[in-house]
């Protein structure tokens, strides 16, 4: 295949994968938007709580990038835009997949074909420490949940969240061990040398990573916070936080596609947070502002990236 003839079907099929997406968005969000009434968002709060939830968007986006920067670097020289355009392209997979596990393959598909295995290792160590910063939050909303309103559903939840994050925690912070046990499987053996350079992540590059996955699940959690609060959900500070983090751990363990989530997202915060406030249509549209915000805007400009991704190199 001549290069011209490779460069007329990247962007033929850059062009047509974009224009899937964007539609996909449009319909999803046009369906969802139908079915709210107009006059929800004429009766919101001061808008200084919109103002600060926006703001955090970009803090949000900021944090995500600057992680997955510091994790393709450890694989080759990248420079931050592409790690930006990366994680975009990556939101924007995500939004098809269930429980938006396209993220990181839409991320490293984007950056192409080299190094693939080594990208795929990095990304083993960005996903653990979201789900590391994930399961933490929800462990710390479990206890308070148990202690307001126990259940033997509460009590179950909490135990399974604790083994969890003792799981989670081995595989993160000792990874190296486990290699000696993946290498006995046939079907693995050939990949454990790409594997061995996570051995080499030092414990402060690891912290680091971890951190910034704990701050990014707090911003998106006081994101969320603002939008109830613009909604006029009134519910008290901390506890407010603790459910709205605990929301966000739940809709991690329950499979849903994204572009179908919304009306999961719904009942699970209608579920959590009717202790705190008979104002449902407000937890709704707070609902549908968080995913509007962090998931399908940024799937709008990833979507428009995947036109200069290179899919045949």
């Amino acid at each position: 295949m001549n290069k011209n003839t490779k460069i007329w079907l990247n962007y033929t099929l850059g062009a047509a994968i974009s224009l899937l997406l964007l539609w996909s968005i449009y319909t999803q969000v046009k369906k969802q938007l139908g079915g709210m009434d107009a006059n929800v968002w004429k009766q919101t709060g001061p808008g200084l709580f919109l103002a600060l939830c926006i703001a955090l968007l970009f803090v949000n986006v900021l944090l995500e990038s600057g992680k997955w920067y510091l994790l393709t670097n450890m694989v080759e020289p990248i420079s931050y835009p592409k790690a930006l355009s990366s994680y975009l392209a990556g939101v924007a997979f995500s939004i098809i997949t269930p429980n938006r596990i396209g993220d990181y393959p839409g991320r490293i598909l984007f950056l192409g074909r080299n190094n693939t295995f080594r990208y795929v290792n990095v990304s083993v160590l960005g996903i653990m420490s979201q789900l590391s910063a994930i399961f933490l939050f929800g462990l710390c909303g479990l206890i308070y949940y148990n202690v307001a309103f126990p259940s033997l559903v509460a009590r179950l939840a909490l135990g399974l969240c604790l083994a969890a994050n003792i799981g989670i925690a081995i595989v993160y912070w000792r990874f190296e061990n486990l290699l000696p046990k993946l290498a006995n499987v046939r079907l693995l053996k050939k990949y454990i040398i790409y594997a061995r350079s996570l051995s080499r992540v030092n414990a402060c590059r690891q912290t680091t990573i971890l951190m910034l996955s704990i701050l990014r699940f707090g911003v998106f959690t006081a994101q969320y916070l603002f939008l109830l609060r613009w909604m006029n959900v009134e519910v008290p500070l901390a506890e407010g936080f603790i459910i709205a983090a605990l929301f966000f751990w739940v809709m991690a363990v329950i499979p849903s596609v994204a572009l179908s989530e919304l009306g999961v997202r719904g009942n699970v915060s209608l579920y959590l947070f009717h202790n705190f406030s008979p104002n449902t249509v407000g937890v709704l549209a707070a609902t549908m502002g968080i995913w509007l915000l962090n998931l399908i805007l940024p799937s709008i400009f990833g979507s428009v990236l995947i036109m200069r991704m290179r899919l045949l190199r």
